[in-house]
């Protein structure tokens, strides 16, 4: 490092990167959208901006759940935490937020088979509870995604200081602006393709890592060399509550609680409207195909960068191609964030630096994307179309929709430069949201699988599961440290606490609220949500045959019976992988290595290190070559178009699947349709 606190980069790096890269993305997303609305004729009406028509394929769903999943502290955290307590740290990491992922798939398919139609989860809560629930479940899931994108913010630019030397407050002005425009012009299709974009990236880092660690580094190079450096670093600083202090074991008090306290905070992701609007803008036959790859590849994200960079800093630390050598890090410069990096540089010199950069910026960015079209697709939907202004079409809504994505981006700029200068770290913010907002998470569950819950249920049992939560959380500080502050909040124990109520406790309150006052709701209600009304956006940009509110709402419901059968199926699947992956992960492979207190071998290190190799490359593999896979049709049509100039008889945006009197669907343009006089069902539309 050239500088006492990891400056690495002029000042001109870190502003170039930010506005420079922020606004080559912007260009090229919108170029994208430009591209696919001229000749695959994708209009941006309200439907297609804020839920992409529902046809989202596996592996863009992939990618978009693990960009979704992945915040700076995905990178900087999990390899502080594999450098205070080894190995046992970097699974949990991993282990601890993504069976959630996989939970989640089988809440987001049965709303999809209950509300065909809906456009976020909130609507589904107005048109069951009521206006009060409602406005109490928006409470929440608006408190979850101004802590997690104002999260991203003071994350990002943390890091950007640190090794850039730029403005703290510039850079978190600066982050949102290129994020804002594609998210303006592009909608939730843009951030599908953003995210995948971002993710390729960042796996490519990611393997490079790992393969200059345990293959081509002069100074490492192997999983054995690594396994001694860390032997000598555990003689060194042996690790409180870890067997025989060793770095190289999961008898880790403070990794098991460390993967407690994620297992917490990672539910409050579902109360983030944005996985719901992902797994809206998903297609239901490939749903849970999208979310429980997401999941697994997300877990190799941080399993394998803390394992390879988290490690290297303990094993390198006191090695003269150290940044800090001959001085160990300090406590404010791990709690800061730079064990990565430390180790980037160690490992790569500046290009590692570089590299992390470019990690953190994109997952900054990515991020900070989906928390903005989601936002602004509950507050055009939830706010202003259920209480002002019911009977909106689609112009307008788009009109709302781009507003809500300016303010909310203000609002969390203001946020994030005031939060960063009253000391609040990102690990805090992180892991303490969760204590207020993972209440809802057993409400999100109830609603969608129990008739008998009522509004009263829900909210009672929400708002009372958040003081007890709370309560629980500072009781526990003050009795294990005698005061509270940001410091002793922060504790693995007390943060343990306060999430595990607020996981649990509903869970016992929404069923007793529920017998002193049920409810007998009807599943059929939710089949009564409608389409937007588009007709005039896509009148003014030329489009003909367009289907009406009700003929649109119909296609969907006429789709969704005609697939209640796989629906199922994909049911019991969900159900059957969510039971499978929650029980390996946090269960049947962690708790014996815990419990038999082993210390890993250098022959059990290797093992354990070529796993995570395979683990990693299935997880790139997947990722880069899934969506390209799935959308293999749409990019050879679109070559054909725009290279070769080929021509097709029937316009692409033209297409309509359009059902025979005798019941068999075929496909027809507009005007064969119409002069044969067959029942318009929907507008095809192939997703890349």
């Amino acid at each position: 490092m050239t500088s006492a606190n990891g400056q690495v980069f002029g000042i001109s790096v870190g502003y170039g990167m930010i506005v420079g890269v922020g606004f080559a993305f912007a260009i090229i997303m919108v170029g994208i959208t430009k591209i696919l609305s001229k000749y695959m004729n994708e209009m941006q009406d309200s439907e297609m901006l804020m839920t992409a028509k529902r046809s989202i394929k596996s592996g863009l769903v992939a990618s978009a759940v693990v960009s979704s999943w992945t915040i700076g502290s995905t990178l900087l955290l999990s390899c502080t935490s594999a450098y205070s307590n080894g190995v046992s740290s970097a699974y949990w990491y991993g282990a601890g937020a993504c069976v959630q992922i996989i939970i989640f798939s089988t809440m987001a398919l049965e709303m999809k088979k209950k509300a065909p139609s809906c456009h976020t989860y909130q609507e589904i809560v107005r048109t069951r509870y009521g206006p009060a629930t409602h406005i109490v479940s928006i409470i929440y899931s608006i408190i979850q995604m101004v802590c997690y994108t104002t999260n991203l913010l003071i994350n990002g630019s943390s890091v950007f200081e640190a090794i850039t030397g730029v403005n703290r407050d510039a850079s978190i002005v600066l982050f949102p602006i290129g994020v804002i425009i594609y998210t303006l012009l592009g909608g939730i299709k843009a951030t599908f393709l953003t995210d995948w974009t971002h993710t390729v990236i960042i796996y490519a880092i990611l393997l490079t890592f790992m393969f200059n660690c345990y293959a081509t580094n002069p100074i490492v190079g192997s999983p054995g060399a690594l396994w001694e450096m860390l032997v000598e670093t555990s003689a060194r600083r042996p690790i409180a509550g870890n067997m025989d202090g060793s770095l190289l074991t999961f008898n880790s008090v403070q990794g098991g609680l460390f993967g407690l306290v994620l297992f917490g905070a990672g539910w409050a992701a579902a109360v983030d409207s944005q996985l719901f609007q992902k797994a809206i803008a998903a297609d239901h036959k490939t749903l849970i195909s999208g979310y429980v790859l997401g999941g697994l590849c997300w877990f190799a994200l941080p399993f394998c960068l803390s394992t390879t960079m988290g490690l290297l800093a303990a094993g390198l630390e006191t090695h003269p191609s150290f940044p800090t050598y001959p001085e160990l890090m300090t406590a404010d410069q791990i709690s800061a964030g730079l064990v990565l990096p430390f180790a980037a540089e160690a490992l790569m010199g500046k290009s590692g630096v570089a590299m992390v950069l470019t990690m953190v910026f994109m997952a900054v960015t990515a991020a900070f994307s989906s928390e903005t079209i989601a936002l602004s697709a509950m507050m055009t939907h939830d706010v202003y179309k259920a209480y002002f202004d019911p009977k909106a079409k689609g112009k307008k809504l788009i009109l709302v929709s781009h507003s809500c994505v300016i303010v909310f981006g203000i609002v969390t700029v203001a946020l994030g430069i005031g939060l960063s200068h009253a000391g609040f770290d990102v690990s805090f913010i992180t892991t303490a949201s969760g204590i207020i907002v993972n209440v809802n998470v057993g409400a999100i569950i109830f609603t969608l699988f129990w008739k008998k819950v009522s509004g009263f249920a829900y909210m009672a049992g929400t708002i009372l599961s958040t003081l007890i939560s709370v309560a629980v959380w500072m009781g526990y500080t003050v009795s294990q440290s005698g005061y509270v502050s940001l410091s002793t909040l922060s504790t693995n124990e007390a943060l343990a606490a306060g999430n595990t109520m607020a996981i649990g406790v509903p869970f016992l309150l929404i069923p007793l609220f529920t017998l002193i006052k049920p409810a007998d709701f009807d599943w059929d209600i939710w089949l009564d949500i409608k389409q937007d009304d588009n007709s005039d956006f896509n009148k003014e940009h030329g489009l003909t045959n367009i289907l009406s509110q009700d003929e649109a709402t119909k296609a969907i419901l006429d789709e969704r019976n005609r697939l209640d059968k796989e629906l199922n199926r994909q049911s019991k699947i969900g159900f059957g992988l969510t039971i499978l992956f929650v029980l390996f992960f946090l269960i049947l492979f962690p708790l014996p290595l815990y419990g038999s207190k082993y210390v890993f071998s250098k022959s059990f290190f290797r093992g354990w290190i070529v796993v995570m190799f395979l683990w990693g490359f299935f997880a790139a593999i997947t990722i880069i070559l899934l969506p390209l896979w799935d959308g293999r049709q749409s990019l050879k049509r679109l070559f054909d178009i725009v290279v070769l100039k080929k021509t097709e008889e029937k316009p692409l945006g033209d297409i309509y699947f359009v059902k025979s009197l005798e019941g068999q669907t075929i496909e027809e343009s507009p005007d064969e349709s119409s002069s044969v006089g067959k029942e318009k069902i929907s507008q095809k539309v192939d997703q890349v």
